[in-house]
């Protein structure tokens, strides 16, 4: 006798298993299963396809009239952090720059503040409702950054507070050290990124992956370089901030290191597009932070498939560019923005996710961890069409229901 069967489902999404990220064409390979079945024993999945009656179950789930997914995966994250800044919108809309919000003793630099003063348990608190907002909207699989410390002892206490997230609620979370995140004032460039790079070997058992923010006025090409062949000798495979503001070649750093992403390439060169045909490369696009900050130039996704690259969607859930941690929301900006279909759209937030951050996530095959969600939709289309709400109706991790939202009042 099995688990649970979850039947009836109006549409079942079946992202393609693979070793390596979907890339181009592939994106828009999704089966769509009509009148679907999943059937789930001890945490696995045991079927997911057409209707049957082959099987028995404890509990059965009637999914009639709704879409049933893999759990979502949110690849780009800054979760753990200090304060917040909603102050500054008000100066933004004054027309004051960042510069000067920044001399003002805003920006980044006030995150980092509140992050330093704040103690473990303060951040863990903080950080562990927004968690717990994203396994609400659908998603069980994490990349949490750091950067907001700039030093040592802070950066290590922001890993810290994501690793015990991870045990407290067992889903999948990576932790990504970004201690080249910014400059702070009292310091160069160069001198603060000697100081990251002899950090890395006290990180380096327990971050997942290197970041840099490589990027004008912040940390150079040459310099992101160095950092990375650093990482890579100490075992820590690599990501970065790429080609955001200015293109300075940062997505062709990415694929000549062979970083395992490259995030956000709003200003990406067309040489750096090109070179994605050779690459297993997947460029996370943010299209929520370009929305945020109001910018009307978004990554060029469809530049990007068309030179057979791989794509993926995040939030980049962060207090200064990017205040959401609805990646249903962020769906719908990528259909809007960035003219990906609903198809694209879905594999970018599941197996190609997945693959931006290394875990085993983002498909419903037989034998897979059973973490998937019941949406209160009619089809996948109707998630980023309707969007700014939450269209998860149950969340079930590892075969059991951990949320279950009944709109009734009392």
């Amino acid at each position: 006798m099995n688990d649970l069967i979850i039947q009836n489902i109006a549409e079942l999404i079946l992202p393609k298993k693979t070793d390596l990220p979907l890339k181009g064409q592939e994106l828009a390979e999704l089966n769509i299963v009509k009148n679907g079945t999943v059937v789930i024993n001890e945490g696995k999945i045991v079927y997911a396809g057409p209707h049957t009656d082959d099987y028995e179950a404890h509990e059965v789930i009637d999914a009639t009239g709704k879409t049933v997914s893999p759990s979502l995966v949110d690849a780009h994250t800054h979760l753990v952090h200090g304060g917040s800044r909603e102050h500054e919108m008000s100066l933004k809309r004054q027309g004051v720059s960042y510069l000067e919000i920044l001399e003002q003793g805003g920006g980044i630099l006030s995150t980092v503040k509140a992050t330093r003063e704040a103690s473990e348990d303060e951040l863990f608190k903080k950080a562990e409702h927004e968690l717990l907002r994203m396994i609400h909207h659908g998603v069980l699989s994490v990349e949490s950054k750091s950067g907001y410390g700039l030093d040592l002892e802070n950066e290590l206490k922001q890993l810290r507070v994501s690793k015990a997230l991870e045990e407290k609620y067992g889903i999948q979370m990576k932790h990504t050290y970004l201690g080249p995140h910014a400059v702070p004032k009292d310091t160069d460039s160069e001198t603060f990124l000697e100081q990251c790079i002899q950090d890395l070997d006290a990180v380096k058992d327990i971050a997942d992956f290197a970041d840099i923010f490589c990027e004008t006025g912040v940390f150079t090409i040459e310099q992101s370089r160095k950092y990375m062949i650093a990482a890579k000798e100490l075992g820590l495979p690599v990501k970065i901030h790429a080609d955001e503001i200015d293109p300075l070649g940062g997505l062709e750093l990415a694929i000549e290191q062979q970083a395992i992403s490259a995030d956000h390439l709003v200003a990406a060169s067309e040489a750096g597009k090109k070179a994605l045909a050779d690459s297993d490369t997947v460029c996370v696009l943010l299209p929520g932070t370009t929305f945020y900050l109001n910018k009307n130039e978004y990554a060029d996704a469809r530049g990007m498939l068309d030179n057979n690259g791989a794509i993926a969607i995040a939030t980049d859930y962060n207090p200064g560019s990017c205040v959401t941690n609805n990646l249903q929301l962020v769906m719908s900006i990528a259909a809007l923005k960035l003219k990906l279909t609903p198809k694209e759209i879905w594999n970018a937030v599941t197996v190609n996710a997945a693959k931006a951050i290394d875990v085993d996530a983002g498909t419903l095959e037989i034998g897979d961890a059973a973490n998937l969600v019941v949406w209160h939709a009619p089809n996948h289309e109707y998630i980023p069409y309707h969007y700014g709400v939450n269209h998860a109706e149950k969340v079930i991790h590892n075969g059991k229901v951990i949320v279950n939202h009944d709109l009734a009042l009392n």
